[in-house]
């Protein structure tokens, strides 16, 4: 069982969790600044935000293997991960989704009934029960983001799609194309954040973790090119991840500096 377990935590990349984190918990300390919580109730409310998207991601990454378990097994780059190559069964990482799932439905609940209901800017809701329309400027942000950085890592099955008539915009638009499209992704997640800083009429650490995402972004678009895309894993998982610990760095000192 405990084999079993870590095997599928190695198939969702459990440890990527971290690329989406540090968003929430800024989300979290944005709304707890407005909140006036005592430290101890805010701590509770962090943690239980932590469980809660474990459990969400972690039900999501596993549905997905699932759900691309047979095209996974045609393509050349994919047939041997977890569920293509036998070493998981599809009866076991349901009951997987399943648990996963049922903890973070648990953790909402226990956070308030409005983020039980509705996931969007759920770090706001779990800490102040109620949604104010500026944080969906983060909600926008990090849905670019993610959305720029998915379509440079689907560049690499071009060959795959096409043959197999999958719709998947680098199919759709060619290698370039695409890359062009993850650009103006990235640039709409920068524009989102300015919106935030404005609306939230946040300081300088900010801006200034706006212009460290910037840079990081630049540099991960120079890394892949359409005829060379030797590199997408480092522009993938590495600057990502830099990309979100910079990001909640700079935004936490400033939520912290003015409290």
């Amino acid at each position: 069982m405990w084999k079993r377990i870590w095997l599928t935590l190695e198939m969702i990349k459990f440890e990527h969790s971290v690329f989406a984190m540090p968003f929430a918990l800024t989300g979290a300390l944005l709304a707890i600044r407005h909140s006036g919580l005592s430290a101890r109730a805010a701590w509770g409310k962090i943690g239980w935000i932590v469980v809660a998207m474990v459990g969400a991601r972690s039900a999501a990454m596993a549905f997905n293997r699932l759900i691309d378990a047979r095209i996974d097994a045609r393509n050349p780059r994919t047939r041997m991960r977890h569920l293509p190559a036998g070493v998981l069964s599809r009866g076991f990482t349901w009951g997987f989704v399943t648990v996963s799932a049922l903890v973070f439905l648990f953790a909402a609940g226990a956070l308030n009934p409005l983020c039980f209901r509705q996931a969007p800017a759920a770090a706001w809701i779990a800490i102040r029960g109620s949604l104010d329309p500026r944080i969906l400027w983060l909600t926008a942000a990090v849905t670019f983001w993610t959305g720029g950085f998915d379509v440079i890592y689907a560049c690499q099955d071009y060959e795959f799609d096409s043959a197999e008539g999958l719709f998947s915009l680098p199919r759709r638009l060619g290698i370039a194309g695409a890359l062009r499209v993850a650009r103006l992704f990235h640039v709409l997640m920068v524009a989102c954040l300015l919106a935030l800083v404005y609306g939230l009429g946040l300081g300088a650490l900010s801006l200034a973790g706006v212009a460290a995402v910037t840079g990081l972004l630049i540099y991960e678009h120079s890394l892949v090119k359409a005829n060379d895309l030797s590199r997408v894993d480092a522009a993938f998982f590495t600057m990502n991840g830099y990309v979100s610990m910079l990001f909640f760095v700079f935004w936490a000192a400033d939520v912290l500096w003015k409290s």
